[in-house]
């Protein structure tokens, strides 16, 4: 499997589903306050900003506009990141 296989099944299958699953909290919690913080405001934004670059990634993927090591450097970089934030959740 190439990298940038790799690369659309890891942004498709756990980044992006992720990153909606955030959004629906954070719309839950939104809606038992009647009420959306600043901070809610702020992460949506940084999410959805988030979310549209990834799914830009993916198009540059599916017209072969992005090289394999760029794809293993942005692998790397959510593994490290995916890693970085479990290790957060355990404290």
């Amino acid at each position: 499997m190439s990298y940038a296989q790799k690369l659309e099944e890891l942004l498709t299958q756990s980044v992006i589903p992720d990153i909606n699953d955030r959004l629906d909290e954070i719309f839950e919690e939104i809606a038992d306050t009647k009420d959306a913080t600043d901070e809610a405001k702020e992460e949506i934004e940084e999410l959805r900003e988030f979310k549209s670059d990834l799914e830009d990634v993916l198009e540059e993927i599916h017209m072969g506009e992005i090289d394999e090591e760029e794809c293993k450097e942005l692998i790397e970089d959510i593994q490290q990141a995916q890693s970085h934030y479990e290790d957060d959740d355990e404290e």
